[in-house]
């Protein structure tokens, strides 16, 4: 068996965050060239038709655009709810959406903070939680989480 047989992803289902673009991007290219089938999600609308889609189908590999703002508790809630509907089987969950601080920290607000945790923390955790209780029940599946030093 050669060593790229043992990361052969075929049949498998990847849903990651974030891939619109940058790390995210090439994460979800990455697994659909190992043979897997991405769910893509990004913050904005503009996911379906992206670069990332395209990529993602030209090898091969379906891609399912879906769209979900993180800062939002219950969008995340409804997200995870159509989700695990339409695929029952994930088997892997790449988490890499976050959000940084993008000017010295004494000018920002509460809320602002407020946003960074609830997109870096805490949507990652009732994303890993809700979608690693049926990776439990199944007895398969992986995780993977990313972030970034400028969230500090």
């Amino acid at each position: 068996m050669s060593i790229l047989q043992s990361f052969d992803l075929s049949g498998k289902v990847a849903l990651v965050t974030g891939c619109k673009r940058g790390i995210g991007k090439a994460i979800a290219e990455a697994l659909a060239e190992a043979g897997a089938d991405i769910i893509g999600v990004s913050a904005s609308l503009e996911i379906e038709g992206s670069a990332v889609e395209k990529s993602v189908k030209a090898l091969g590999r379906n891609f399912y655009a879906y769209q979900c703002d993180f800062a939002k508790r219950t969008a995340l809630y409804a997200f995870i709810e159509k989700v695990k509907s339409a695929h029952p089987a994930i088997d892997i969950l790449f988490n890499n959406a976050g959000n940084i601080l993008r000017k010295p920290a004494a000018e920002h607000p509460d809320e602002y903070w407020d946003e960074i945790i609830e997109i870096n923390q805490n949507a990652q955790f009732i994303l890993t939680r809700e979608i690693g209780k049926d990776m439990i029940s199944r007895g398969t599946g992986k995780i993977v989480f990313t972030g970034s030093l400028l969230t500090f």
